[in-house]
């Protein structure tokens, strides 16, 4: 079945995206922010980082709740910023043949985004940081990458597209 990752940095549209792709693909929508530790959701709230540590264990439960789904024959999308490779690979590792959606954007057009965003955990505040953490997937991830910019609508068409291509 499929199992498909949205990611990016805060405020790329990962949410509105991968309902929206988990709708056209007749698959479930898992949100991956509800995968975190209250812990770490505390930390984002105060404007801190997440640093790997508490990223590992987010990731690993991810990874598993596809796993299960994937053995139980039932496709998903999560959205999950999975910005580094080494994210990635642990997703991988946890649900081999997951694959990623890469939303692209520059940093003004997403920092926009998330100053009128409300009632969300992230503060604007913390974009540069995911920025700078962010490792675009490279050529051999076989990622897709779907520039922002454009209208949801338009931005969920490209994923379907070259996610259905052979």
């Amino acid at each position: 079945m499929t199992a498909i990752v949205v990611m990016g940095v805060a405020g790329a549209g990962k949410t509105t995206v991968g309902e929206r792709l988990a709708e056209a693909l007749g698959v479930e929508f898992l949100e991956g922010d509800r995968f975190h530790a209250p812990a770490s959701v505390a930390k984002m709230r105060r404007g801190e980082a997440l640093g790997d540590a508490d990223r590992w264990p987010w990731l690993d439960r991810i990874a598993a709740e596809l796993a299960r789904l994937d053995r139980e024959g039932r496709g998903a999308v999560v959205a999950c910023s999975a910005l580094k490779r080494a994210y990635r690979d642990r997703l991988r590792h946890g649900c081999p043949g997951v694959r990623f959606v890469f939303l692209a954007g520059s940093e003004a057009l997403i920092r926009g985004r998330l100053e009128q965003r409300r009632g969300h955990f992230m503060p604007s505040a913390l974009l540069s940081s995911q920025f700078a953490a962010l490792e675009p997937p490279s050529p051999e991830e076989g990622a897709v990458t779907v520039d922002v910019s454009a209208a949801p609508s338009e931005v969920v068409a490209r994923a379907v597209a070259a996610l259905t291509l052979p």
